[in-house]
């Protein structure tokens, strides 16, 4: 209790107006992205408040601001899509499980340290998945923004329905929806602490309550404040574990990225291992009190800098003014479901990366076919993205082993001795393509008395590459040819006195 006291002592006055200053922005923000996630709006402010309050207090970041985001947003609904009905009863169980289980296996990580198990996803996987993922949010946001009604159309069949119905588009709708993005996006190149969201809802309210707007609107909100809850449908976890885990990782990224360019530009330290244990335990707290997946948010995190932050408490503060706020939330009943569409067009509008798809190729063709295939992958698959995310994936790791099996060997004949001089990694992947490259140096030069292997090339060798080395170096002995093994590679020492020697 005494520690607990002490840390939050550390709260300055900045922490304290940066927290409320985001605090405005993500209770639009969470009811928006709840939607999106297919979930009621109330669920939005609960994983909005208690979980940024529970991360606050094992972040390593001072500024990392925690909550509902776009993209896991829609991670979660292509899973959870496929089990239930959106805003059933048993939907909510099912996303209250799939945040559960993302907080394990964050947890998990972190205690574990296996943090740099982030960076398994390449950066052209992720820019193919951001880029396609928020077009498909785009998409999914069209019906509100149209005021058109689809039906159960799927996210792309919608949107080709709503754009191929121009007469039946409701003009009201479009308006506000139209201004909310203008607001939104033209108040951040005014200034990025510019309440471009906050007017967007005022306004919104205002042309729904002033005027006969007559279009859909969010709807009454519960007063319902965060309370535990444990009816987890655990027969399902299996179903939902693989998905929980690639979001778990996915979700990762962005704020893995917030805290590394905020740390390089204040010179603060990061710690990969204890974000991972915090995210995981906002996900955890989430999935307690019925919420859905949460991650780190890019623009709530980059208010909170500007707006004077200093410690990671600010989210602390913005969790304690969400929970103030939650017993008021239906002041929002009225808010059009149009503003809400333009809230989340005008969130991933900026991760469109077209431009950096398109420059991979400058720098390597295979790249840039993993990352266009993770792109279409995430189309024809959608809504599954978590599927398209483990094949771009798959594609990648197999692209590096494919490359890592290759090694550059230098060679020569001097004096009736063949030089060998590999460079690269010698693992098992690699080895044959070394004992193929041995055996055509020695058919070639028949008269040689000895083989000389300089390894000072390699960066590694692996246990299994190790043993085939000897072995192939026993087989040359047996056929009367001397082997000597030069510049042993230091993680190699050890291997080479047991095994070569």
């Amino acid at each position: 209790m005494e520690s607990l006291k002490g840390d939050l002592k550390s709260i300055f006055p900045g922490d304290v107006l940066a927290g409320v200053t985001v605090a405005l922005v993500v209770i639009p923000q969470s009811i928006a992205y709840a939607d999106l996630a297919g979930m009621p709006p109330y669920t939005g402010l609960l994983a909005a408040a208690l979980p940024a309050i529970t991360a606050s207090f094992f972040s390593s970041s001072p500024y990392l601001q925690t909550g509902p985001v776009a993209l896991t947003s829609i991670l979660s609904f292509g899973v959870l899509s496929q089990l239930a009905a959106p805003s059933s009863a048993n939907y909510i169980s099912l996303a209250a499980s799939l945040a559960l289980l993302v907080g394990v296996f964050r947890v998990l990580i972190g205690v574990f340290r296996f943090g740099q198990i982030a960076y398994l996803i390449s950066r052209p996987v992720l820019l193919g998945f951001t880029t396609a993922a928020a077009l498909l949010i785009i998409l999914s946001q069209l019906p509100k923004s149209l005021g058109i009604e689809i039906g159960d159309r799927s996210v792309v069949n919608g949107a080709i329905f709503c754009i191929s119905q121009p007469q039946n588009w409701f003009m009201p709708a479009v308006l506000v929806a139209a201004l909310s993005i203008a607001i939104i996006t033209v108040g951040r190149c005014i200034h990025k602490l510019f309440p471009g969201i906050a007017l967007a809802v005022v306004l919104g309210l205002v042309a729904s309550t002033s005027f006969s707007y007559g279009g859909a609107a969010v709807g009454e909100i519960p007063s319902i404040l965060p309370r535990l809850s444990l009816h987890i449908p655990w027969s399902s976890l299996p179903s939902i574990a693989l998905s929980a885990f690639v979001i778990a990782l996915v979700g990762f990224a962005e704020p893995a990225s917030i805290a590394r360019s905020y740390s390089t530009l204040d010179k603060i330290p990061w710690n990969a291992n204890r974000e991972f244990i915090s995210q995981g335990i906002a996900n955890i707290t989430a999935g307690a009190v019925g919420g859905f997946p949460v991650g780190g948010s890019f623009s709530r995190t980059s208010i909170n800098r500007l707006a004077g932050a200093r410690s990671r408490f600010s989210g602390l503060v913005t969790g304690c003014t969400v929970l103030a706020f939650a017993p008021f939330s239906n002041i929002l009943s009225n808010l059009p479901t149009a503003v809400l569409g333009g809230i989340v067009i005008a969130a991933v509008l900026n991760l469109i990366s077209f431009k950096e798809l398109w420059r991979l190729k400058s720098y390597s063709m295979p790249q840039a076919c993993i990352g266009w295939l993770t792109f279409f992958a995430c189309f024809l698959l959608a809504p599954r993205i978590d599927i398209a995310i483990l094949a771009g994936i798959g594609i990648a790791v197999a692209h590096h082993l494919r490359r890592e099996q290759r090694l550059v060997i230098e060679s020569w004949f001097y004096d009736n001795s063949v030089h060998i001089k590999p460079k690269g990694v010698l693992w098992f992947g690699s080895i044959a393509n070394f004992e193929t490259e041995l055996q055509h140096l020695l058919n070639r030069h028949r008269e040689a008395k000895k083989v000389i292997l300089h390894l000072e090339g390699l960066g590694r060798i692996d246990l299994s590459a190790a043993v085939s080395l000897w072995s192939i170096v026993n087989t040359a002995k047996e056929s009367g040819i001397e082997v000597s093994i030069e510049n042993v590679p230091p993680m190699a020492k050890a291997w080479s006195k047991r095994l070569w020697q």
